[in-house]
């Protein structure tokens, strides 16, 4: 049996929240654009659109990563080196 490295759920509900709200809008402009496409809009305004998903994304991404970070990091029950060395890499598959 193959043990598995305990990862973190985020605790701070308020945190989590607006990560969900950012992704919930994210997920509303990505519906937009799929309209923009069947419509046969203007390929600039797709682009811009799509822009400001990918960005979305990414912020919730960045705000899950250091609200996990800063979660782990004072919590005694996690090897805080080991958890910054695998949110380190998680924030470096972002860039």
């Amino acid at each position: 049996m193959v043990s598995k490295k305990s990862g973190h759920v985020l605790q701070d509900a308020n945190q989590s929240t607006v990560i969900t709200n950012r992704l919930k809008r994210a997920h509303g402009q990505l519906g937009a654009i799929v309209r923009m496409m069947e419509e046969g809009r203007d390929c600039e305004a797709i682009v811009t659109q799509m822009a400001a998903v990918g960005k979305a994304i990414n912020t919730a991404a960045f705000t899950l990563i250091s609200s996990s970070l800063k979660e782990c990091l004072t919590d005694p029950s996690f090897d805080a080196d080991d958890m910054s060395a695998r949110l380190q890499k998680l924030f470096l598959s972002l860039a």
